[in-house]
Protein backbone atom coordinates (compact mmCIF):
# COMPACT_ATOMS: atom_id res chain seq x y z
CA UNK A 1 0.00 0.00 0.00
CA UNK A 2 1.08 3.55 -1.19
CA UNK A 3 1.26 6.41 1.92
CA UNK A 4 0.11 9.41 0.70
CA UNK A 5 2.40 12.17 1.74
CA UNK A 6 1.68 16.16 1.09
CA UNK A 7 4.28 16.29 -1.12
CA UNK A 8 2.59 12.92 -3.50
CA UNK A 9 0.79 15.61 -5.64
CA UNK A 10 4.03 17.15 -6.96
CA UNK A 11 5.56 16.29 -10.09
CA UNK A 12 8.88 13.99 -9.50
CA UNK A 13 11.74 14.93 -11.70
CA UNK A 14 11.08 12.29 -13.98
CA UNK A 15 7.78 13.14 -14.65
CA UNK A 16 6.62 17.06 -16.74
CA UNK A 17 4.99 19.19 -14.68
CA UNK A 18 1.62 19.01 -16.68
CA UNK A 19 1.78 15.01 -15.98
CA UNK A 20 -0.20 13.88 -13.56
CA UNK A 21 1.22 11.00 -11.67
CA UNK A 22 -1.27 8.04 -12.75
CA UNK A 23 -2.94 9.60 -15.57
CA UNK A 24 -0.22 9.00 -18.13
CA UNK A 25 -2.50 7.89 -20.75
CA UNK A 26 -4.28 11.94 -21.14
CA UNK A 27 -1.17 13.74 -21.26
CA UNK A 28 -0.48 15.49 -24.50
CA UNK A 29 -3.80 14.76 -25.56
CA UNK A 30 -4.93 18.05 -24.23
CA UNK A 31 -6.50 20.85 -26.58
CA UNK A 32 -6.41 24.63 -26.20
CA UNK A 33 -9.99 25.74 -26.34
CA UNK A 34 -10.27 28.52 -28.57
CA UNK A 35 -13.41 31.22 -28.11
CA UNK A 36 -15.87 30.51 -31.39
CA UNK A 37 -16.80 33.52 -34.05
CA UNK A 38 -20.00 34.94 -34.03
CA UNK A 39 -20.31 32.62 -36.87
CA UNK A 40 -19.30 29.97 -35.30
CA UNK A 41 -21.76 30.05 -32.26
CA UNK A 42 -24.67 31.11 -34.92
CA UNK A 43 -24.04 27.26 -36.67
CA UNK A 44 -23.75 25.75 -33.55
CA UNK A 45 -27.26 27.46 -32.23
CA UNK A 46 -28.44 26.38 -34.93
CA UNK A 47 -27.63 22.82 -35.06
CA UNK A 48 -28.18 22.66 -31.53
CA UNK A 49 -32.16 23.66 -30.84
CA UNK A 50 -33.26 24.73 -27.69
CA UNK A 51 -37.08 22.82 -27.00
CA UNK A 52 -39.27 25.64 -25.67
CA UNK A 53 -40.35 25.50 -22.16
CA UNK A 54 -43.91 25.91 -23.98
CA UNK A 55 -44.06 22.85 -24.98
CA UNK A 56 -42.72 20.80 -22.18
CA UNK A 57 -46.00 22.22 -20.27
CA UNK A 58 -48.11 21.55 -23.02
CA UNK A 59 -46.51 17.78 -23.15
CA UNK A 60 -47.07 17.49 -19.07
CA UNK A 61 -50.57 18.74 -19.63
CA UNK A 62 -51.42 16.59 -22.32
CA UNK A 63 -49.71 14.02 -19.88
CA UNK A 64 -51.97 14.70 -17.04
CA UNK A 65 -54.98 14.27 -19.62
CA UNK A 66 -54.06 11.49 -20.72
CA UNK A 67 -53.29 9.61 -16.95
CA UNK A 68 -56.93 11.03 -15.69
CA UNK A 69 -59.02 9.23 -18.68
CA UNK A 70 -57.26 5.92 -17.94
CA UNK A 71 -57.67 6.83 -14.59
CA UNK A 72 -61.29 7.10 -15.12
CA UNK A 73 -61.62 4.11 -17.71
CA UNK A 74 -59.71 2.03 -15.33
CA UNK A 75 -61.68 2.50 -12.34
CA UNK A 76 -65.11 4.41 -13.13
CA UNK A 77 -64.68 6.31 -9.73
CA UNK A 78 -64.56 9.66 -10.30
CA UNK A 79 -62.21 9.91 -7.07
CA UNK A 80 -59.43 8.11 -8.47
CA UNK A 81 -59.54 10.97 -11.98
CA UNK A 82 -59.47 13.70 -9.46
CA UNK A 83 -56.98 12.81 -7.48
CA UNK A 84 -54.93 12.13 -10.93
CA UNK A 85 -55.92 15.38 -12.06
CA UNK A 86 -54.55 16.97 -9.10
CA UNK A 87 -51.65 15.15 -8.89
CA UNK A 88 -50.88 16.44 -12.12
CA UNK A 89 -51.77 19.79 -12.07
CA UNK A 90 -49.25 19.44 -8.61
CA UNK A 91 -46.25 18.75 -11.60
CA UNK A 92 -47.85 20.97 -13.64
CA UNK A 93 -48.52 24.70 -11.75
CA UNK A 94 -45.15 24.72 -10.28
CA UNK A 95 -43.19 24.09 -12.97
CA UNK A 96 -45.39 26.83 -14.91
CA UNK A 97 -44.71 29.36 -12.41
CA UNK A 98 -41.10 28.33 -12.15
CA UNK A 99 -40.28 28.38 -15.51
CA UNK A 100 -41.76 32.08 -15.68
CA UNK A 101 -40.27 32.97 -13.18
CA UNK A 102 -37.10 31.53 -14.33
CA UNK A 103 -37.33 32.79 -17.41
CA UNK A 104 -36.72 36.76 -16.67
CA UNK A 105 -33.17 35.61 -14.97
CA UNK A 106 -32.07 33.93 -18.26
CA UNK A 107 -31.73 37.06 -20.24
CA UNK A 108 -28.87 37.46 -22.54
CA UNK A 109 -26.50 39.67 -20.59
CA UNK A 110 -27.95 39.00 -17.43
CA UNK A 111 -24.94 38.36 -14.54
CA UNK A 112 -24.35 34.82 -14.48
CA UNK A 113 -24.29 34.65 -10.60
CA UNK A 114 -27.44 36.25 -10.39
CA UNK A 115 -29.14 34.15 -13.05
CA UNK A 116 -28.16 30.61 -11.32
CA UNK A 117 -29.65 33.03 -7.88
CA UNK A 118 -32.52 33.11 -9.69
CA UNK A 119 -32.79 29.79 -10.94
CA UNK A 120 -32.42 28.43 -7.24
CA UNK A 121 -34.40 30.60 -5.96
CA UNK A 122 -37.71 29.83 -8.38
CA UNK A 123 -36.76 25.75 -7.80
CA UNK A 124 -37.24 26.21 -3.62
CA UNK A 125 -40.24 28.08 -4.93
CA UNK A 126 -41.35 25.20 -6.65
CA UNK A 127 -40.52 22.73 -4.25
CA UNK A 128 -42.58 24.68 -0.95
CA UNK A 129 -45.30 25.26 -3.88
CA UNK A 130 -45.83 21.72 -4.37
CA UNK A 131 -45.14 20.25 -0.78
CA UNK A 132 -47.58 22.66 -0.09
CA UNK A 133 -50.30 21.59 -2.84
CA UNK A 134 -49.77 17.79 -1.95
CA UNK A 135 -50.28 18.61 1.87
CA UNK A 136 -53.21 20.98 1.02
CA UNK A 137 -54.59 17.54 -0.83
CA UNK A 138 -56.74 16.09 1.70
CA UNK A 139 -58.16 19.45 2.62
CA UNK A 140 -59.52 19.81 -1.32
CA UNK A 141 -60.02 16.40 -2.46
CA UNK A 142 -61.32 15.17 1.08
CA UNK A 143 -59.97 11.83 0.92
CA UNK A 144 -57.60 11.28 -2.26
CA UNK A 145 -56.71 8.21 -4.35
CA UNK A 146 -52.78 8.70 -2.97
CA UNK A 147 -51.64 6.05 -5.54
CA UNK A 148 -53.23 8.15 -8.10
CA UNK A 149 -52.69 11.03 -7.10
CA UNK A 150 -49.03 10.38 -6.87
CA UNK A 151 -48.91 8.04 -10.39
CA UNK A 152 -50.30 11.51 -12.16
CA UNK A 153 -47.53 13.75 -10.64
CA UNK A 154 -44.81 10.90 -11.53
CA UNK A 155 -45.79 10.53 -14.71
CA UNK A 156 -46.59 14.47 -15.35
CA UNK A 157 -43.09 15.35 -13.94
CA UNK A 158 -41.47 12.62 -16.01
CA UNK A 159 -42.44 13.74 -19.12
CA UNK A 160 -38.88 16.14 -18.91
CA UNK A 161 -37.06 12.78 -20.19
CA UNK A 162 -39.54 12.86 -23.21
CA UNK A 163 -38.83 16.49 -23.99
CA UNK A 164 -35.11 16.09 -23.86
CA UNK A 165 -35.94 12.83 -26.25
CA UNK A 166 -37.87 15.22 -28.65
CA UNK A 167 -34.78 18.07 -28.38
CA UNK A 168 -32.21 15.38 -29.13
CA UNK A 169 -34.08 13.83 -31.96
CA UNK A 170 -34.94 17.03 -33.66
CA UNK A 171 -31.44 17.77 -33.36
CA UNK A 172 -30.64 14.78 -35.19
CA UNK A 173 -33.36 15.02 -37.83
CA UNK A 174 -31.61 18.56 -38.44
CA UNK A 175 -28.39 17.37 -38.79
CA UNK A 176 -29.34 15.11 -41.77
CA UNK A 177 -31.69 17.66 -43.56
CA UNK A 178 -28.44 19.56 -43.27
CA UNK A 179 -26.22 16.70 -44.82
CA UNK A 180 -29.08 15.57 -47.27
CA UNK A 181 -28.68 19.87 -48.34
CA UNK A 182 -25.23 19.34 -49.11
CA UNK A 183 -24.91 16.04 -50.40
CA UNK A 184 -22.73 15.01 -47.53
CA UNK A 185 -19.74 17.47 -48.29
Amino acid sequence: MTKITPNAARPTPRQSPRQAPGWQDTAGEEEESTPLTAEQARQWRASHPQLRVTRVLAMQVVTGIVVVALAWAWTGRPLVAWSAAYGALVGVLPAALAARGTARWAAPGFPPAAALAGLMWWEAVKLVLTGGMLMAAPKILGAPSWPALLIGLVLTIKVYWVGLLLAQSMRSRQGQAQRVKTNGC
